[in-house]
């Protein structure tokens, strides 16, 4: 009878591992093969999270791309990717996330959204992630606030110098130069003007922004805060000076007949276009709907004396976290990779400079040579400053209000140059270190 018994009681321990084994099988395949939320996945033994990550529109298709690189290493996370029209992106983004929408990773410019309180600081999870930070070069260090990491950059945007090598053979003028200085380029621009009225060529097209005038001075380090912007006169009586030789567009004719970086040197009586990196994608697009026919490369943008050559601008573009994610171990996966080497290799090869950066990274971005610009090389050799602190209210209050409207005035003969900056100064001071107390005092 104990024999019986011990065949039986040894039979139903079987069964039960049995079961056991195939119901911790179940449990990783969701029970129907397919990995289930909340359930283990049998390569990772991770629970299965999904976020959601909201992207700029033009970013998006090749941040699917690097996701479907990212879910081989962690099948355990999906991203449910989102993004806003261009136009409505950072203001809808705002109202979303202030809202309470459950958006766990975003991505932007980071000092838009520093005053919602929304944005989880990384430097722990930077630690506990043993994250290598030196590819993000200056940059990272640049772009703490108040000694804290708020985001992490996967790409930027950079400022160069493109010319139309047609009409500088045409003109039989030697191209512009690698380590050209403010005053030779105003030579060179006078150099090549010829002509008038709709046939006239100009010797180069500064787009109305502040930020193509106040460049000079962002390249010596001073900042558009600072409370001395004396670098900032010179900067926009260059402009002004400029325009009275005629070599480039009056702001005035900018403005009444909406020109356009663009446009205008697409129409190929432009001879140097002093805008972003962006410009390069729209060039080769132009050039494959034989919208142009003209020749082009790049330079670096003219330096100030003493200012070593390739000294540029940059904006850039980061990934951030929501303070209020469930899933921030997660959430910070995707953001190391997206903006690490893995993820910077990606959108390299689909010609974003990055934000991370080392050999293999500058070499896929380059390319094999077989597109334009020849010169691209010069871009992933730049040293580069901020176009503006990345704080509360700068672009919008200071870029975007007091440095283009006094310098609107100026341009169109309301004030000298010198009255601008002292007006700049003191609007800054009212207008946002006054509302922004806890960043201005840090920035002094």
């Amino acid at each position: 009878m104990k024999k019986i018994w011990s065949a039986m009681i040894a039979a139903v321990l079987l069964i039960g591992l049995l079961s056991a084994c195939g119901s911790g099988s179940n449990s990783a395949s969701g029970g129907n093969g397919e990995p289930g939320s909340g359930e283990q996945t049998a390569q990772t033994g991770g629970e299965k999270v999904t976020l959601k990550m909201t992207v700029l529109p033009d970013d998006l298709e090749t941040f699917k791309l690097a996701y479907e690189s990212f879910k081989q290493e962690n099948p355990n996370i999906e991203v449910e990717f989102d993004t806003i029209p261009q136009k409505q992106y950072y203001e809808k983004l705002r109202l979303q996330l202030s809202s309470g929408e459950p958006i766990d990773l975003f991505g932007g410019n980071m000092d838009v959204f520093l005053d919602t309180g929304i944005v989880e600081p990384l430097d722990d999870l930077i630690k506990n992630h043993n994250v290598d930070v030196s590819g993000f070069g200056p940059l990272y260090d640049e772009m703490k606030v108040g000694g804290k990491t708020y985001s992490l950059p996967y790409r930027k945007s950079n400022w160069i110098l493109y010319y139309n090598k047609t009409l500088f053979d045409q003109l039989n003028v030697p191209y512009p130069k690698d380590d050209m200085t403010w005053d030779e380029f105003r030579e060179l621009a006078k150099q090549v003007t010829k002509g008038e009225g709709a046939d006239k060529i100009y010797g180069a097209f500064l787009h109305p922004w502040a930020q193509t005038w106040y460049m000079q001075a962002v390249q010596t380090g001073a900042s558009i805060i600072d409370k001395d912007l004396t670098p900032f006169k010179d900067a926009l009586q260059f402009r002004m000076d400029m325009e009275k030789d005629g070599s480039i567009m009056p702001w005035s004719e900018q403005i009444t007949t909406s020109a356009h970086y663009n446009a205008a040197f697409q129409k190929g009586n432009v001879a140097m276009n002093l805008i972003g990196d962006w410009h390069v994608a729209q060039l080769r697009t132009a050039e494959e709907e034989k919208k142009i026919d003209f020749d082009w490369d790049i330079v670096p943008v003219p330096h100030p004396e003493g200012v070593p050559a390739n000294t540029s601008m940059a904006t850039p573009v980061s990934i951030m976290i929501n303070k209020d994610s469930k899933h921030k171990e997660e959430a910070f996966k995707v953001l190391e990779y997206m903006t690490g080497a893995k993820g910077a290799a990606i959108f390299a090869a689909k010609g974003f400079l990055t934000g991370y950066s080392n050999d293999e990274i500058k070499k896929a971005y380059v390319g094999d040579g077989s597109k334009k610009p020849a010169n691209i090389h010069y871009l992933v050799e730049q040293r580069e400053y901020p176009e503006y602190p990345l704080l509360p209210g700068v672009k919008s209050a200071v870029v975007g209000a007091i440095y283009l409207q006094e310098g609107e005035v100026a341009l169109t003969g309301g004030q000298t140059a010198e009255q601008a900056i002292q007006k700049i100064a003191e609007r800054v001071q009212k207008e946002w270190a006054d509302n922004y107390n806890e960043y201005a005092n840090a920035n002094q």
